[in-house]
């Protein structure tokens, strides 16, 4: 187990933040995690689990532990002729675990390529890009009890997975389970998922193959999404905000061109970017932070920001949106 004092936090969030935190406590195996478990001291701290910091946001420096799971490596647990399983450690970088899949012919995960962060993170935000999310191939979760120091096994019901949410995000079991493996379901013979967006049209000609969807999946994330390193940031900020007809109806009254995505008979979702363009928020300032000229849902550390002035950012684009539209934004990034 690694632990560090005064130790700073610029590497490990994609706002590139230069805060610090008291401790910093990287366990790098399942026993290194139950020793932790059953320290005294670490229960008398405040502390927070981090992955990669891509979806994080801090406010300050952190007076108490951050913790940091070091467990790596990917098993195949199972296979049969159609399908394999992979048991996979929360470490393990998400996009390179991506890269491994494709390279080996085994589909499922490509429309997910480069998307920041860990494997981890990625059972428990139910992360989703093009017409896919982390749920629809997530057999497993393995993870500990902070409460009882316990093993558990979640299988995917019991995740409860939804839209951008897993039990994990629930107020009940927010931080209680600290996830060490995450089991996927791959294909061997891979189905491609090519509706959605521009995916099909970007591949144009090019033969339809694993290699061929990922890198045009990138080509296209590169041309919206602002890289971490130019300019931090921690992809979409908000979530799209799911509303009833009505509202929807309402709305299409006064905005004939709003977007909409019918989700059944009674949702429709709204581009949470299409709502913060329209209210003019598209590359303004506040601070050293900024809203993306390219991607308006995402905001950026543009001038040695503070995490003060990006959550004051985040604040005046959800007050503008509920005044404009009636909508209420969603904070994807949790603040630290």
């Amino acid at each position: 187990m690694k632990i560090y004092e005064n130790y700073s936090l610029l590497r490990h969030n994609t706002f590139r933040l230069d805060v610090k935190t008291r401790w910093f406590v990287e366990y790098e195996s399942e026993s290194d995690l139950q020793k932790l478990l059953q320290d005294e001291y670490f229960f008398s701290q405040t502390f927070w689990h981090i992955g990669q910091g891509s979806n994080l946001l801090f406010l300050n420096d952190f007076g108490g532990i951050i913790v940091h799971s070091g467990i790596k490596g990917v098993e195949t647990m199972r296979e049969d002729k159609q399908h394999l399983w992979l048991k996979v450690g929360a470490a393990e970088d998400w996009d390179g675990f991506v890269a491994y899949c494709v390279e080996q012919g085994w589909g499922g995960l490509e429309n997910l390529s480069l998307i920041p962060g860990e494997v981890g993170s990625s059972a428990v935000q139910n992360i989703g890009a093009y017409g896919v999310e982390a749920a629809e191939r997530i057999e497993e979760v393995h993870a500990y009890s902070l409460k009882t120091g316990e093993k558990r096994i979640f299988s995917t019901d019991e995740c409860r997975y939804a839209y951008r949410h897993s039990i994990f995000k629930e107020d009940d079991h927010r931080g209680l389970y600290y996830i060490t493996h995450v089991v996927y379901r791959l294909d061997k013979r891979p189905t491609y998922r090519l509706d959605y967006g521009n995916v099909a049209a970007a591949l144009d000609s090019k033969e339809i193959n694993l290699k061929n969807v990922r890198a045009t999946i990138i080509a296209i994330r590169r041309s919206k999404l602002p890289d971490p390193d130019v300019e931090g940031n921690a992809g979409s900020f908000f979530m799209n905000p799911y509303l009833c007809i009505a509202h929807y109806e309402s709305l299409k009254k006064h905005f004939p061109d709003i977007p909409h995505y019918p989700v059944n008979d009674a949702v429709i979702k709204v581009p949470a970017a299409w709502l913060i363009e329209q209210c003019g928020w598209k590359g303004k300032s506040w601070g050293g932070a900024a809203v993306s000229e390219r991607q308006p849902l995402v905001l950026v550390n543009r001038n040695h920001a503070t995490g003060q002035e990006i959550a004051e950012l985040s604040e005046k684009i959800r007050q503008s949106v509920k005044d404009t539209f009636g909508v209420e934004l969603k904070t994807e990034v949790n603040f630290i």
